[in-house]
């Protein structure tokens, strides 16, 4: 299996499909086939095992030999739905997956050119490396041989000759977005054949309840709900959702599902709702303490959703290579729930410095998983010993003061006591 898988990556960097070049102008693409293989166990339960197969995704024309022999080729005919007009950027971010599908049994003889009773179907999934799109293909397959099957065996190098009948993806499998903001979820397919019989439905999924939002039927021309464009979904086949301003009932998954008998596929779209904190610290960026003094030092956190964050304070030493030391002695308030359903958190500790704290400085961190990295408040500590000037002047007054009333008060004590001497007398 590697060695085949590296033929196919040898064979499609010598055909020039190299790195960012688009897909659009590639002639194939490696792909993973993960076969099943049903068997019965021990006790005579059906199992499925799944083999992961190196295939290959060819664009070319019925009959033409495939480009690499030793991998199972799926030989992708022209059609009107060219799948590689939707991929953007290059086929190296891509991640391409094939598996068979059942229409559980319903026998519908697909209306595209060429079909039969007893096609058989594949489908084919585009995933690209960094979320920034989904995209599914049914592939049909016509057998040599008529009636009806849903299971062939594929053989190693086999070709298999199919079409594009049915593209449904979206630009947006998984969104992040902030409180009140306005939002748009992708969804769009493509049919290989006019006035196809399409159904459109839109559903929210939150915490284990299913919401419809919106449905469209092409056969009867009749829609429930809203949020989607019928001028485009007719015209383009843009399904895409727009949503009222978010809110935290806004989160969940919505699943944008499509139906074209005996086909059906639905696009999963995670949407999560993240609202960062606004960081603050109730002194600014030093704060200046005498000896003796205290002072309570707060961190807020506030306005930040959903509700998991942390909060810490650490100190270091202005200019020190060492680890900074988290404070243990810090105390949190409790979760403040606000009316637009955020959240707000203070840590706070008492600030009782020596002088050798003096130089040290104070962080908050703020972690929460809208924030890529930490917020931080700093501020510098000084300490400083206490004003002694002002005692000795105090001092010094006093003595000043009592010699004067002493000098004042000498004469009038003498004259008292010479009248006292000569009333004796």
């Amino acid at each position: 299996m590697i060695i085949a898988f590296a033929g196919v990556l040898f064979a499609l960097l010598s055909s020039g499909a190299c790195g960012s070049q688009s897909v659009q102008n590639v002639l194939w693409l490696p792909c993973q086939f993960v076969d099943e293989i049903i068997r019965l166990n021990s006790e005579g339960h059906r199992e499925t095992e799944y083999h992961h197969r190196d295939a290959v995704l060819q664009f070319s024309n019925t009959g033409d030999r495939p480009i690499n022999p030793n991998a199972i080729t799926f030989l992708v005919t022209a059609s009107k739905v060219d799948i590689r007009r939707y991929v953007e950027g290059g086929w190296d971010a891509l991640q391409c997956e094939i598996r068979r599908y059942s229409t559980s049994g319903i026998v519908v003889r697909w209306p595209g050119l060429g079909a039969q009773e007893h096609d058989v179907w594949f489908i084919c999934a585009f995933h690209h490396s960094e979320g920034r799109f989904v995209i599914t293909t049914f592939l049909r397959h016509t057998l040599a041989d008529s009636g009806f099957t849903e299971w062939i065996q594929v053989e190693d190098r086999q070709i298999l000759t199919t079409s594009v009948a049915l593209v449904v993806l979206t630009r947006t499998p998984s969104v992040r977005v902030g409180l009140m903001k306005d939002l748009t979820l992708h969804c769009q397919f493509a049919v290989d054949h006019k006035q196809a019989n399409v159904t459109v439905e839109w559903r929210q999924q939150r915490r284990g309840e299913r919401t419809k939002l919106f449905t469209y039927s092409s056969r009867t021309g009749q829609s429930e709900g809203s949020g989607v464009s019928l001028r485009g979904l007719s015209n383009a086949g843009n399904a895409s959702l727009k949503l009222p301003p978010t809110t935290q009932a806004s989160e969940g998954t919505y699943m944008c599902s499509v139906l074209v008998p005996p086909l059906y596929i639905s696009q999963d779209i995670t949407l999560s709702i993240l609202e960062p904190p606004r960081v603050s610290v109730n002194v600014g960026s030093s704060l200046a303490l005498t000896l003796g003094a205290e002072q309570k030092v707060m961190c807020d956190a506030e306005g930040y959703y959903p509700l998991d964050v942390t909060i810490e304070w650490q100190r270091e030493r202005v200019g020190s290579s060492f680890i900074p030391q988290v404070l243990k002695n810090v105390l949190f308030s409790s979760h403040r729930n606000h009316q637009d359903g955020t959240y707000s958190l203070s840590a706070f500790f008492l600030l009782q410095p020596s002088l050798e704290d003096s130089g040290y400085k104070y962080t908050c961190r703020v972690y929460h998983k809208a924030l890529l990295t930490p917020v931080r408040k700093s501020f510098t500590l000084s300490v400083t010993e206490p004003d002694t000037t002002w005692w000795y002047v105090s001092v010094l007054g006093f003595i000043i003061l009592m010699i004067v009333i002493l000098v004042w008060l000498m004469p009038q004590l003498n004259d008292a006591r010479r009248q006292s001497a000569r009333k004796r007398f």
